[in-house]
C-alpha cells in the first residue's frame, strides 16, 4: 500500500510539473509559432496569456469543485481535458484556434493543480506527509529550469507542435497512475460561487484585453468596475464565497496580494521580453534564446533552495528587501551584460519568493491556509498574465527596445518595495483589526 501511495505521488508531481513546463515552453516557442501561423503581433502574447488568464480566474473554483465532488474525480477530468486540448494545440493551423485551445487548456489546468495538495494529504500522514510535501519544491524548481531549455530544444530539433505533444504521453501516464490515488472530498462541501467566478473571469479578461491588444481604456475601466462589483458581491455573500473575506482581517494580506501581482508581472514580463529581444531583434534561434534564460532560471532555483534551507530562518521577512534589491541590480545590468544581469536577477527572484510566501502566509489561521494559498496562487497567475500583456506590448508596439522595457520593470520593482513594506507595517495591523471586528460581530 505504501509503495502505491508513492507511485500515486509521482502522478501528482508530473501533473504539477506539466503545468509549469507548458507555460514556460510555450513562452520560448511563441515567436516561432507566430512566424508559422501568422496573425497579429499581439498573438505572441496571447499564446501565453490565453492559458494563464482562465487558469488564474478558475483556480479557486477548481479547488472548490474537488472539495465538493471528489478530488481524484476532478483531477482525472482536468488531466483528460488537458491532454485533449494539448493534442488540439499541436494540430491547429490558425492562430485564433490555437489561442482558443490554450484558453480551454488553462481552464483544465485549473481543475488539476488545486487537487494535488489535498490528494497528498489524503494519501500520507505524519512524517511521510512532510516528506511527500517536501518533494513539490524540488520538482517545480527542476521544471522551471528545464522548461525554457526543453522549449528551445524541442522546437529546434522538431517543431513547435511537438511542444504541445509532449503533454500527451505525460498526461496519459498520469491518468494511468491516478487509479492509485485515494478519493477524497471535504466533509463539509463548500458552495460553488458561480456568480463570483463569472464576475472575476469577465473582470480580469476586460482588464487584460485592452492592455494586450485594443488600447481601449474605456474597456479597461469597465473591467475594473466589474472587479469592484465582484468585491462587493463577495463581501455580501454569507457562505460559499469565492474569496474568503476574513483573510483581509490579517495584517499584511491585502498588500501581499498587490506585491504578488506586481512582482510576478515583472517576472513573466521580463522573461517574455528577453525571448522577444533574442528572436526578433537579434535574430537568434529559439535554442539560443532558451539558453540565454538558463542563468535566470538556474540562479532562481539555487537561491530559492538556499533561502528556504538557511536564510529565511535567520533573516526572516527582511530577506524580501534583499531579494528585490538584488533583482533591481540584475535588471540594471541586463541591457549591458545580458547573461550576467539575468543571473544576478535570478538570485534576487529566488531570495524574494521564498521569504515572501513565508511572510504572506505565516499569520493566516490554520483553517484559512488553503484559501490564502489558493488566492495567492491565483493572483500570481493574474500578475504574470498582466506582465506578459503590459511588457510585451511595450516592447512590440512601441520603439522601447530592451533597455527602456527593463527600466520600466525597475520602476515596478520599486513600487513592490513599498507594498512589501506595507505587509509588515503596524498601520496595517490596526486596519486589520478594524476589518476583523465587523466580521466577528456580523455587521
Amino acid at each position: 500500500m505504501t509503495n502505491k501511495r508513492w507511485i500515486g505521488l509521482i502522478a501528482l508531481l508530473v501533473a504539477e510539473a506539466m503545468n509549469l513546463l507548458d507555460a514556460t515552453i510555450v513562452q520560448v516557442a511563441a515567436p516561432v509559432i507566430h512566424s508559422e501561423l501568422g496573425g497579429r503581433t499581439s498573438d505572441i502574447q496571447w499564446f501565453s496569456a490565453a492559458y494563464t488568464l482562465p487558469f488564474a480566474a478558475l483556480l479557486i473554483t477548481g479547488g472548490r469543485l474537488g472539495d465538493r465532488y471528489g478530488r481524484r474525480r476532478v483531477f482525472v477530468l482536468g488531466v483528460t481535458a488537458f491532454v485533449l486540448t494539448s493534442a488540439v494545440c499541436a494540430v491547429v493551423s490558425d492562430a485564433g484556434l490555437l489561442i482558443g485551445a490554450r484558453a480551454v487548456q488553462g481552464a483544465a489546468a485549473a481543475l488539476v493543480i488545486p487537487q494535488t495538495i489535498g490528494l497528498i494529504k489524503s494519501s500520507f500522514s505524519g512524517g511521510q506527509l512532510a516528506k511527500a510535501l517536501g518533494t513539490i519544491g524540488p520538482v517545480m524548481g527542476l521544471a522551471g529550469i528545464s522548461g525554457p531549455l526543453l522549449g528551445g530544444l524541442i522546437t529546434e530539433v522538431s517543431s513547435w507542435r511537438a511542444v504541445f505533444l509532449v503533454n500527451v504521453p505525460l498526461g496519459l501516464a498520469v491518468l494511468a497512475l491516478s487509479r492509485l490515488l485515494p478519493e477524497s472530498a471535504s466533509p463539509r462541501p463548500p458552495g460553488i460561487d458561480a456568480v463570483g467566478t463569472v464576475l472575476l473571469t469577465v473582470g480580469t479578461a476586460l482588464v487584460v484585453y485592452p492592455v494586450l491588444q485594443s488600447r481601449d481604456w474605456v474597456l479597461l475601466a469597465v473591467g475594473v468596475a466589474v472587479l469592484g462589483v465582484c468585491a462587493v458581491q463577495q463581501g455580501r455573500r454569507s457562505e460559499g464565497r469565492l474569496i474568503e473575506t476574513s483573510l483581509f482581517a490579517h495584517r499584511g494580506f491585502a498588500p501581499a496580494l498587490i506585491t504578488s501581482t506586481l512582482f510576478f508581472a515583472v517576472l513573466s514580463g521580463v522573461t517574455l521580453v528577453v525571448v522577444l529581444h533574442q528572436q526578433l531583434t537579434l535574430h537568434h534561434s529559439v535554442m539560443q534564446s532558451s539558453l540565454t534564460l538558463l542563468p535566470w532560471s538556474a540562479a532562481s532555483g539555487v537561491a530559492s533552495l538556499v533561502a528556504g534551507q538557511w536564510l529565511v530562518a535567520r533573516f526572516g521577512s527582511r530577506l524580501m528587501y534583499v531579494g528585490l534589491g538584488v533583482l533591481v541590480a540584475g535588471l540594471a545590468v541586463t541591457p549591458y551584460a545580458l547573461v550576467l544581469g539575468l543571473a544576478v536577477g535570478g538570485i534576487g527572484v529566488g531570495l524574494f519568493t521564498t521569504a515572501f510566501f513565508t511572510e504572506a502566509l505565516h499569520r493566516v489561521e490554520p483553517h484559512e491556509t488553503g484559501s490564502a494559498a489558493g488566492l495567492l496562487n491565483a493572483v500570481q497567475q493574474f500578475g504574470g498574465t498582466f506582465g506578459v500583456a503590459a511588457f510585451g506590448s511595450l516592447f512590440l508596439h512601441h520603439p522601447a527596445g530592451l533597455d527602456r522595457t527593463v527600466w520600466v520593470a525597475v520602476a515596478v520593482v520599486a513600487v513592490t518595495f513599498a507594498t512589501a513594506h506595507l505587509m509588515r507595517s503596524p498601520r496595517w495591523l490596526a486596519l486589520g483589526r478594524a476589518v476583523q471586528e465587523p466580521v466577528r460581530t456580523g455587521r
